[in-house]
């Protein structure tokens, strides 16, 4: 397992990491997601990502009930705040919100801080001057070490690191985008200049596009799989085009790739992601240890992706 540095600041996490939406208090008890924590750990993974939102806050509760059996200093856990619940006051990026969601995270992950905390989603209605004190605040008053967004444009980042300047705040280190054979551009294109200007890091999730990847939805939505049991994911990438023939198409060559290289297909879209030099880390989603142990293997593929084999991706891709 690689450590890299969150951009060009002094944190260090796992190439890989273990996230919790739509496993921990879904598919996972605190049973299950204690085995799939010390296996990750086990393997190297030290970074645990999760937020207000999962599961209504049982992802928080469930993580927080096997944290307590890690030493604190081994680990880096990150939660993330906008959606609190259904009151007026209960989600966004206000200052009110941020704080309140901050310490209810905390409560539940029965943590007294964090290592890092995300806007989880901009915030149109929200000065970004007001949510830029709220994170400085967090941040010297050492409920969390640093903060950062997911889902953000590049112009809003820009805003973000300007009001932070204006205003001698901390700024943001980090980014949480959606990152995928399938969905690159903001990733590779948006944010470019952003790392250098910044130094920012990425932690990217859904690196198998909800399992499109894998290559199981080639024929169809099998019973009991993801996108059977979240309809809503399922309209989602219905609406993005991602479940259409040319996608499939995609997915179909890519697995031709995977077999020549002795890779399985979610295995290939993993290391394919880690190959990027501005990726921090790549969050994961499992449902079960086996699985766990499936995805690590990306470590051993990522090194049989030459540029040649690279290349041969691109082109299926464009």
């Amino acid at each position: 397992m690689e450590y890299r540095k969150v951009g060009k600041w002094g944190l260090k996490i796992s190439e890989l990491s273990l996230g919790s939406w739509l496993t921990f208090g879904n598919q996972l008890d605190v049973d299950n997601a204690k085995e799939a924590m010390k296996e990750a750990f086990k393997n190297g993974i030290n970074f645990f990502d999760t937020a207000e939102a999962y599961a209504s806050g049982m992802a928080e509760f469930i993580m927080g009930q096997v944290l307590k059996e890690f030493r604190r200093t081994d680990i880096v856990v990150s939660t993330k705040i906008f959606w609190g619940g259904n009151g007026p006051n209960d989600r966004g990026l206000s200052r009110k919100h941020l704080l309140e969601g901050t310490w209810n995270s905390l409560k539940r992950l029965q943590l007294d801080y964090v290592d890092l905390i995300y806007c989880h989603r901009p915030d149109p209605e929200t000065p970004i001057e007001e949510t830029v004190f709220a994170m400085d605040y967090i941040i010297r008053n050492g409920l969390a070490l640093y903060w950062g967004t997911s889902e953000w444009s590049g112009d809003q980042l820009e805003a973000a690191h300007k009001a932070c300047r204006e205003l001698n705040c901390i700024p943001p280190i980090v980014e949480q985008p959606l990152y995928n054979m399938l969905s690159r551009e903001r990733v590779e294109k948006e944010y470019l200049p952003i790392y250098e200007k910044y130094g920012m890091g990425l932690t990217t999730f859904s690196p198998l596009a909800s399992g499109i990847l894998t290559g199981k939805y080639n024929n169809g939505i099998p019973e009991n799989s993801r996108l059977a049991r979240f309809p809503g994911l399922r309209k989602h990438l219905e609406e993005r085009g991602l479940l259409g023939d040319e996608t499939i198409r995609k997915v179909r060559e890519i697995g031709k790739i995977a077999e020549e290289i002795g890779a399985k297909q979610s295995q290939l879209a993993l290391a394919w992601c880690l190959k990027n030099p501005n990726v921090s880390s790549v969050i994961l989603g499992v449902s079960n240890v086996d699985q766990l142990k499936e995805n690590l293997k990306a470590l051993e593929v990522k090194e049989k992706l030459s540029e040649e084999v690279m290349e041969r991706i691109k082109k299926i891709l464009e």
